[in-house]
């Protein structure tokens, strides 16, 4: 029998588990993830400090559903790997790579487990990298040449987003065209600047909620914080982005689609990741 419940909060699943079920004894808690038999949003957890994000999906299984393959389960969904590149769905809340304030828990440091386990672990390189509380597809590779191949076909790569913003955007279809910089402060300013740098960003309007809509956003460039400036500055801010909008559970921007030529072969790759439950959420709750 499972136990499952939508976190009302972001955290590390063993602090919601914790205040989820008061009445379990944390090492009993511990156990369950250790056993693979925790889940978010449908994948095994096998971490205590595994980041979840407001309106993810926490399963508890029984112990008896410790089974050894979901013992090897990933603790990243993958959404495509060959001898050259892999692909994972990284969730909102976990960081690409080490900063200063984080170091171990990254998407980087997770996927080398995924890709070493059973042996050394795997050398890999990212190929981008998305903001903390986005979600999406994270690309990475597997050796330093195909990293250069990518990155120098970078600028030819679609990257296509969705994004639930507040308002109802007019027109439906758009595009901004506002160069960017960053302060002194690390805030993302938009307009002209000596500093500034060009950044053009592409929208069309999916669905529309009772107060909110669904975008889809192409960047024809890659700045710092793009998407969220620039839609905050037409007056339509992402939904969550309390830097540049206003607060909520979660930030709703997704990487929905990565498209490119394969940095060897040249055949086209088309890597998408579904759209989490709480953006749908988020869109339906006005």
């Amino acid at each position: 029998m499972a136990d499952r419940f939508v976190a009302a909060s972001a955290g590390p699943v063993l602090a919601l588990l914790a205040e989820r079920f008061p009445e379990w004894h944390k090492n009993t808690l511990r156990e369950r993830v250790r056993l693979g038999c925790v889940e978010v949003n449908g994948a095994a957890v096998l971490r205590h400090d595994h980041p979840v994000a407001a309106g993810d999906e926490v399963t508890i299984l029984a112990k008896a559903d410790a089974t050894p393959d979901r013992r090897r389960a990933s603790a990243l969904p993958v959404l495509f790997e060959d001898e050259d590149l892999i692909a994972i769905d990284k969730p909102a809340g976990l960081l690409s790579v080490a900063s200063d304030d984080e170091r171990t828990r990254t998407a980087l440091a997770v996927v080398r487990e995924q890709v070493g386990r059973g042996g050394p672990r795997g050398a890999l390189w990212p190929a981008h990298r998305l903001d903390r509380e986005t979600s999406g597809v994270l690309l990475f590779a597997k050796s330093r040449e195909v990293l250069d191949a990518v990155q120098a076909a970078w600028p030819d790569v679609r990257k296509v987003y969705a994004a639930v913003v507040e308002g109802v955007p007019e027109p439906p279809v758009g595009e901004v065209d506002l160069p960017l910089r960053e302060d002194r402060g690390l805030f993302v300013r938009a307009g002209r600047h000596p500093d500034a740098k060009p950044a053009r960003t592409r929208y069309r309007t999916l669905e529309a909620g009772r107060g909110r809509t669904l975008l889809e956003v192409e960047l024809d460039t890659g700045r710092k914080h793009q998407i969220r400036v620039h839609l905050a500055t037409i007056g339509y801010p992402v939904v969550g982005d309390d830097r540049y909008g206003a607060r909520a559970p979660r930030l709703c921007l997704h990487a929905a689609r990565l498209e490119l030529r394969h940095p060897k072969t040249g055949l086209p790759i088309v890597i998408e990741a579904p759209m989490p439950a709480a953006m749908r959420t988020a869109l339906a709750a006005r």
